[in-house]
């Protein structure tokens, strides 16, 4: 029996025939999406046969917890394979970082996940199994507690684009999950005929570019994926990209001392954005064993800003759980000393 958590209503309505009538379908769909509920055994107006269907939850192998107040979180799938998912509170919002592959083939020079390899695809149910299994970990509701999902974790989401999508619909569904589409953005770092493809869809997650360089042969040597989609292209792919009204494209940038972080690179960087609806992120390099890039002061990270602040709004996104390895490029399933263990 193939678990709730991934199915769409439709499904669960042809899982269910002939035997059940399409509102017990809506009862299951209701229970595990809005209701959040882990265990159907405890829904009492459900027929004790369909109590027993299985949710498909990811379990939680290990939290960790930073001093910081974010939580780093190990789960297990339901083969025995790890992913890590990231809870971010701040305030009386909060973002929930989750994984959409084990692994991640795309083999970025600064990232820890690099180090891991690709493993396998996530399905849409382990996708959305993260956000749920966080969510009960935290007592959040979507709408009450102001959830966004990015899409950051392990992985690359547009090398599991269909999986994404139906994710992407499961979580934005109103009658669901409930988390509006302005809330869920999803990070690549250029497929740019995935680009194309998720530009085409109805529903679909905010997009953001992990830009990391200002010229073709600098990107080529921190993201090797250069090699096959060029900076120009993946430039005139964003500038094709229909924005909603209420959208900017997000780009991000991890500084690297010495490598990407002068004001020659900062300029390069307004020029290549020049003329799109965008805003930059600025990411100070988050160290880990094995990343041969050290992180450059404050000082540099704020004059880079300064200058592109002139021409685009530009942000320095504050790192988050440093001490429990669940900072952004440092998801590689990392021992530490868990203060909280589940």
């Amino acid at each position: 029996m193939q678990p709730v958590v991934g199915l769409e209503l439709e499904e669960l309505q042809r899982a269910l025939a002939p035997e059940w009538p399409k509102f017990r379908a809506r009862q299951l769909y209701d229970a595990v999406y809005r209701r959040k509920i882990s265990d159907l055994g405890a829904v009492s107006n459900l027929p004790k046969r369909l109590r027993s269907w299985p949710v498909g939850l990811p379990a939680i192998e290990k939290r960790y917890d930073s001093c910081d107040g974010t939580r780093r979180y190990l789960l297990r799938l339901g083969d025995g394979r790890t992913i890590e998912t990231v809870w971010m509170p701040e305030g009386e919002r909060s973002t929930i970082c989750i994984s959409s592959q084990a692994g991640c083939p795309v083999n970025c020079r600064f990232c820890l996940t690099a180090l891991l390899g690709l493993e396998r695809n996530l399905t849409a149910g382990e996708i959305v199994g993260q956000v749920l299994r966080v969510a009960e970990d935290n007592l959040l509701e979507a709408n009450a507690d102001r959830v966004n999902i990015v899409m950051m974790g392990q992985g690359e989401p547009l090398l599991n684009l269909a999986n994404v999508l139906k994710a992407t619909r499961l979580l934005a569904d109103p009658d669901g999950i409930a988390i509006s589409p302005r809330r869920i953005t999803l990070s690549t770092s250029g497929i740019i005929p995935k680009i194309e493809e998720l530009a085409r869809e109805p529903v679909r997650p905010k997009l953001a570019i992990s830009l990391n360089a200002s010229s073709e042969e600098q990107r080529r040597e921190l993201m090797p994926i250069t090699r096959k989609y060029h900076l120009a292209d993946l430039i005139e792919a964003c500038r094709k990209y229909p924005l909603r009204p209420w959208e900017k494209l997000t780009f991000e940038y991890v500084l690297l001392k010495g490598v990407n972080d002068s004001d020659a690179d900062a300029r390069r960087v307004v020029k290549l954005l020049a003329r799109l609806n965008a805003k930059l992120n600025l990411i100070a390099l988050n160290p880990g064993p094995g990343i041969p890039y050290e992180t450059p002061e404050p000082a540099r990270v704020a004059a880079f800003q300064h200058i592109v602040r002139r021409s685009m709004p530009c942000f320095i996104r504050k790192p988050r759980g440093l001490d429990v390895f669940a900072a952004c490029g440092q998801l590689k399933r990392m021992e530490t000393v868990p203060l909280t263990t589940s």
